[in-house]
């Protein structure tokens, strides 16, 4: 079985280089080193992302000067996207393209080693980030998608964002060299705004009830969780398409009712149907939390921020956590 995964992993890398490298051929400008692919319309630099809080950084960062666009459709689960044809022709067509990891994404680390480095600039976000194990309790999950079987919902780690922020400027600067000082006063901003987010939810969770995050999805919160100091249990794995085992619900059923919670929480986007089965029959209600890595296309639409899930995510914990914090 490890040799078939092993080989259709190879046989999809070299698909994606292949089409990379025509995506060179076709546009001989992206093979420029000396500038950034710009929009024809405007000159600005054009901008690919792949998941929604690089989107949301990338184009806070670009203020007026850059166009940024999401990768990954409202609304669609990230685990399992995989990108089109068109969409690694629009990659090869940016000047920037952002990723998150090589543990989130690992089509897109194999964009970053085809054709010229240098156009489009490709910028690893998740560089330089500790990752953590995606495991709860003494429990492995099993779940062997991502490399090592490691966490890849970094951004749910306010600490990480600011580091992530650094990565994303820099390619920025790099590619458009001519509004770096705008793109850092944008940058230097967007930090400050996660600092205060980071002091809202330290302020916020420092006197709870209880410290215990249930979840009954798959392992999203685990990096939320160490900043915070909250014991995270998790139904399932890091993948959304895992299916917990029959032991592992009732050892979920066992935890609530030890635990005193009055509360299970469930993913925003995702089916709650195993959240509402667990929290029926513990006897208990279900709150929401959003993993921001995508967003609804109502939500999209209106402009939501990662700023505005993440405080609405502290209102639901305070709720269900029973905290007194300020």
């Amino acid at each position: 079985m490890k040799k078939v995964v092993a080989v259709q992993r190879l046989k999809l890398t070299l698909i994606y280089l292949l089409c990379f490298g025509m995506v060179l051929t076709i546009f001989p400008g992206c093979s420029r080193k000396d500038t950034a692919v710009q929009d024809e319309a405007d000159g600005q630099l054009r901008v690919v992302t792949t998941l929604f809080p690089l989107y949301d950084f990338a184009r806070t960062i670009a203020g007026d000067r850059a166009r940024v666009t999401l990768l990954l459709p409202p609304g669609v689960e990230p685990h399992s996207f995989e990108p089109r044809p068109d969409d690694i022709v629009r990659i090869g067509k940016s000047g920037l393209f952002v990723f998150t990891s090589r543990v989130m994404e690992p089509w897109a680390a194999a964009i970053s080693k085809g054709g010229d480095r240098q156009t489009p600039r490709v910028v690893e976000a998740g560089t330089g980030v500790s990752y953590m194990n995606a495991t709860t309790d003494d429990h492995d999950h099993g779940d062997h998608q991502h490399s090592g079987n490691l966490d890849p919902h970094i951004w749910l780690d306010f600490g990480n964002d600011q580091l992530m922020t650094d990565n994303i400027l820099a390619g920025f600067v790099t590619a458009d060299p001519a509004n770096a000082d705008y793109y850092r006063g944008n940058a230097a901003a967007l930090k400050q705004k996660l600092k205060h987010l980071d002091q809202q939810y330290r302020n916020g969770l420092t006197s709870c009830a209880s410290r215990i995050l249930l979840h009954g999805g798959h392992y999203t919160f685990g990096y939320l969780a160490r900043r915070y100091d909250l014991n995270y249990r998790s139904l399932s794995g890091v993948s959304s398409e895992a299916e917990p085992s029959a032991a592992r619900m009732a050892g979920m059923i066992r935890d609530i009712r030890q635990s005193g919670a009055r509360y299970l929480f469930a993913e925003e986007l995702l089916s709650p149907r195993l959240s509402e089965i667990l929290a029926t029959e513990a006897g208990v209600a279900v709150l929401k939390l959003h993993g921001a890595h995508s967003l609804g296309r109502d939500d999209f639409q209106r402009g939501m921020s990662f700023f505005d899930l993440m405080e609405a995510n502290l209102d639901n914990l305070k709720k269900g956590l029973a905290c007194r914090g300020k």
